[in-house]
């Protein structure tokens, strides 16, 4: 029997067994001392690329911060937006204590006179202003003057007021010029300038500002009701007068008689005693 050329004693077994294990373990040292090579090769080395357009980043970035401005009314600049635009806290106080007059800036010029703001500023926000149309033609009469005391403004007709004008008063935006307006188109025309008090959501603050600037300077003409023939119907279409206080007006007439004097009137239930005086500029006890 022919004795293997690759049978191995027990001691050449083992001495087999540690060669490949300092072969395995040198393997894993190196394997171990090129990665961390590697890796430290990677966190010192610079990609000049990629850091130039970091750079162009953030140069652009004064850019960005720049503010657009759109046009604007200068007279309802805030804070913040007087801030962005570069104006001063002073000049800033300067317009809102003008404001606060109730009266407004209708040109560059007169925007600068209240501010005091530099000519440089206003060569760069004057373009931007925008104020509305109807007050370029009485612009003089908005601009203040040196001499407080000589300054005035013209007084307009409310019958003839626009929305648009009526937004100029401190207090009164959209909904309430349009509201005023409304009510104006449902009267008729305002006969007196005590019928703006009337006008729900007009607080008397805002009302006696708005007198400063438009008055009832041509009352309409109406066509009074008489009170003694009139029906509910006929009644009720005035604003003042709803369809249920229009029935009682009618009952207490059919049980009293004829009405003696307008004043009577106070004497029918739920009758508005506080606006007696403008309901009666639209009744008549004349046939």
């Amino acid at each position: 029997m022919k004795k293997s050329h690759f049978r191995f004693n027990k001691q050449e077994r083992s001495g087999i067994f540690f060669l490949l294990l300092v072969i395995v373990v040198l393997q894993g040292v190196y394997f171990l001392i090129n990665n961390y090579q590697g890796a430290g090769s990677t966190i010192l080395t610079i990609d000049h690329g990629q850091q130039a357009w970091i750079d162009s980043l953030r140069n652009q970035q004064p850019v960005q911060r720049i503010h657009k401005i759109f046009p604007f009314n200068p007279n309802y600049i805030t804070d913040y937006k007087g801030y962005t635009l570069g104006l001063s806290p002073e000049e800033l106080d300067r317009l809102y204590t003008f404001r606060k007059q109730g009266r407004f800036v209708n040109s560059a010029d007169a925007f600068q006179q209240v501010t005091q703001a530099s000519d440089s500023l206003m060569e760069t926000l004057s373009p931007y202003f925008k104020f509305p149309e109807w007050t370029q033609a009485v612009a003089a009469t908005s601009i203040p003057i040196k001499n407080e005391g000589s300054t005035k403004l013209e007084i307009r007709d409310l019958n003839k007021v626009t929305a648009e004008e009526l937004q100029s008063i401190r207090g009164i935006g959209e909904k309430l010029s349009a509201r005023i307006i409304k009510f104006r188109d449902r009267l008729g025309g305002f006969m007196v300038d005590a019928q703006l008090q009337d006008v729900y959501g007009l607080d008397q603050e805002v009302v006696d500002r708005t007198l400063k600037r438009f008055r009832v300077l041509n009352p309409p003409s109406v066509d009074k009701i008489n009170i003694n023939t009139a029906t509910a119907g006929q009644l009720s279409r005035l604003v003042y007068i709803n369809r249920a206080l229009a029935i009682q007006i009618v009952e207490y007439r059919e049980a009293n008689g004829w009405y003696k004097n307008l004043d009577e009137l106070l004497l029918v239930e739920g009758f508005p005693k506080e606006r007696i005086d403008r309901i009666k500029l639209y009744l008549t006890l004349k046939n």
